[in-house]
């Protein structure tokens, strides 16, 4: 799966115009992570395809505004696929959630990853606006992975994985550009575990919980990432 979202992203970005590298970053269609499990279902193997298809269905139940972790049933009745096909893929519908939002995982970090990169740019920012507009354009995926105590453990596991991906990321940017004097490797990471749930808690609140007193301040979403941001800086500084 993580070969197929940097491949989808890849794609992308050669048939993007330069007009068009904010959708490539922060694209805020419902469908984008939905697009890359759909174009899988035609490539590969009979196989492949079916699992894929297996994984696409899922995906979509999951997003559905408070929808649960969708029974094995729903989800070959929307893949059009036989029951018993499923269990030549997966263990049971934790297993296909999990590795749902396992390749969610590598897609929201291929995405922040390319919107840091881009020359020219405020890399922090960046990363973040692109975090902030997938958040929001997948809540009901972001609501199973980033759920907390009662997601089921496979659905954690891939919110563990992304937090950890992305703190070697930023502990390994923040080593390469820092000065002396520069904080310590650990004490990066930790940093960047404490903002990095910071800004979920923030944006579980605002966009899966809809607090009104918070929602109130956060109708404009650029002031939001402008916010969020300065966190990450601020809280970077030795």
């Amino acid at each position: 799966m993580a070969k197929q979202v940097a491949n989808a992203v890849a794609d992308h970005s050669r048939d993007t115009g330069p007009g068009e590298t904010a959708a490539l970053h922060g694209d805020d269609r419902p469908a984008a992570y939905l697009a890359v499990l759909d174009a899988a279902t035609g490539e590969g193997s009979k196989t492949e395809r079916t699992r894929a298809r297996l994984l696409a269905a899922c995906a979509r139940l999951m997003q559905l505004p408070g929808a649960p972790v969708p029974t094995v049933a729903a989800i070959c009745k929307a893949a059009g696929v036989a029951h018993g096909t499923f269990y030549l893929h997966f263990a049971d519908r934790a297993d296909c959630a999990g590795a749902v939002l396992s390749g969610f995982a590598d897609f929201l970090r291929v995405r922040m990853h390319a919107a840091s990169a881009e020359p020219g740019g405020d890399p922090v920012r960046a990363a973040t606006a692109a975090y902030v507009r997938l958040f929001r354009a997948h809540a009901g995926l972001m609501r199973h992975m980033a759920g907390g105590l009662d997601a089921m453990p496979q659905c954690r596991a891939a919110f563990h994985a992304l937090n950890a991906q992305w703190a070697a990321t930023v502990t390994a940017a923040m080593r390469r550009k820092a000065g002396p004097p520069c904080l310590n490797a650990d004490e990066i990471t930790r940093r960047a575990y404490a903002l990095g749930g910071m800004v979920d808690q923030y944006l579980v609140q605002w966009l899966l919980l809809e607090d009104e007193a918070l929602g109130r301040l956060s109708t404009d979403e650029d002031t939001v990432i402008e916010t969020l941001t300065t966190l990450w800086k601020k809280g970077m500084e030795p």
